[in-house]
């Protein structure tokens, strides 16, 4: 699964290829499930480049961010410093969150949880959550669907090319049951007008909706919202992206 070394060159190019992320309709999750985000106190799991934390922290919110890889968490800083918003960047893997109740919310957003590598450690990351948030806090975070990496990610090969970043794209069936194997391949223009060359190797797993929430519970959260592909419709059979909503 990804590790500290992953992303290193994957960072330099990650906002480019996340422009068509609706991060707004997140803000707007948030905001929705905490009654307002103003002055609330929201740690960003998973943070990567700091697009959602300032985003969060622009609205009002007082916000937390963690992620494991160190090049990522140097440009949510930077980001976050040339825009003078008081956010706290943390170099930490998910699974290790514990702590006081202290957060009124938590986001774990754009499929992070899926790159752990068992039930474990979704559950240690779900209970490390359940104990820093407070009383009536709010989980809010998005998976892949076993529909998706089951049949739409072994459609690859996958390409793309805006003239400045090119990247082949090619996955594979896991070890793991609903777990898929990407290794892609990045061509970044140069200002010579040359193309330097990076691989990145990804493996993510995901499970049935009734499994995280089974996890969820056994954290002690209560669920209450679960809805697919950024609408407010219940998942159904080729439903891609599953959303969830948890109280403590």
């Amino acid at each position: 699964m990804v590790n500290k070394e992953a992303y290193t060159n994957f960072a330099l190019v990650y906002d480019e290829l996340m422009t068509d992320i609706p991060y707004d309709a997140y803000v707007d999750l948030i905001s929705l499930a905490t009654s307002g985000i103003k002055g609330k106190k929201i740690i960003d799991v998973g943070c990567g480049t700091g697009l959602l934390s300032v985003k969060l922290s622009k609205s009002g919110a007082i916000v937390t961010g963690i992620d494991l890889s160190k090049d990522m968490l140097n440009i949510a800083e930077k980001r976050a410093n040339d825009l003078s918003l008081e956010i706290g960047f943390h170099e930490l893997p998910m699974q290790e969150i514990e702590g006081e109740e202290q957060f009124d919310a938590a986001v774990i957003a754009i499929d992070s949880l899926n790159y752990l590598p068992d039930k474990e450690n979704v559950l240690t990351t779900f209970k490390g959550l359940y104990s820093v948030l407070n009383s009536g806090g709010v989980l809010i975070f998005d998976v892949h669907s076993t529909f998706k990496t089951d049949v739409i990610f072994m459609e690859g090969p996958f390409t793309f090319d805006n003239d400045r970043i090119a990247y082949i794209w090619h996955t594979e069936e896991g070890d793991e049951e609903h777990s898929v194997l990407s290794e892609l391949s990045f061509f970044v223009k140069e200002e010579s007008g040359l193309y330097r060359r990076f691989d990145e190797r990804h493996e993510q797993r995901t499970f049935h909706v009734f499994e995280y929430v089974d996890l969820l519970q056994e954290a002690g959260f209560t669920v209450e919202r679960i809805f697919a592909d950024w609408e407010d419709e219940p998942p159904y059979e080729e439903s891609e992206r599953i959303f969830f909503q948890a109280r403590k």
